[in-house]
């Protein structure tokens, strides 16, 4: 397991190195858009009002203070259940660019299959940690699709040293959870032989 801080956007090479386990940082912008941002670009075919090529998407729904006619301040930001996106997810990386999901949980085979064909990652950033999350975070520089609601609008936020942030899917198809619950199944299975005897 291995440290990095990157800052955004990222490249192809940067991806390629980061391996499940992995601690990642952010500095740059990230931008958050959950199941009504993958809807709109995905299922109604609209193109993303924010350029996401080589950068992050966060699955959140922040809760945002505006202190002027076109100011905000994050109050707190922690990442929804990454796979409400799953059926969108692949798509959406083919046709924005992004390299980094920033979510909560892990996601499924089309989104392993989408961080391998797109050569990106999918990160979790650990529940709980809204407060953490919006202290990392210095600018809110602005919002777009804001009629979809302050949680489903798409925020742009820059950020210094986001994170922690764990790779759970990396660019060679490799996932975490799905790996995980395959050594805890057979942990089990080896802890239920032994009290069986």
């Amino acid at each position: 397991m291995s440290t990095y801080v990157l800052d955004l956007p990222v490249t192809d090479e940067d991806i390629k190195k980061l391996k499940i386990g992995d601690v990642l940082y952010l500095n740059g912008l990230i931008t958050t858009g959950r199941d009504e941002v993958h809807n709109r670009v995905v299922k109604q075919g609209l193109a993303s009002p924010v350029d996401l090529k080589g950068k992050a998407i966060f699955h959140a729904g922040p809760i945002m203070k505006k202190v002027s006619d076109d100011k905000y301040e994050v109050v707190s930001v922690g990442p929804t259940t990454s796979m409400r996106m799953e059926s969108a997810e692949a798509d959406f990386l083919a046709k924005t660019g992004v390299k980094i999901i920033i979510g909560k949980g892990g996601m499924g085979p089309s989104t392993t299959k989408g961080c391998k064909d797109n050569i990106c990652v999918h990160t979790i950033f650990p529940g709980g940690c809204a407060v953490v999350g919006a202290e990392a975070v210095k600018e809110v520089t602005g919002v777009e699709w804001l009629d979809l609601g302050m949680p489903e609008a798409m925020w742009m936020m820059n950020c210094e040293k986001f994170g922690p942030l764990i790779v759970s899917i990396d660019s060679e198809g490799n996932n975490l959870i799905d790996n995980n619950k395959i050594e805890f199944n057979k942990r089990k299975e080896e802890a239920l032989a032994r009290l069986k005897r």
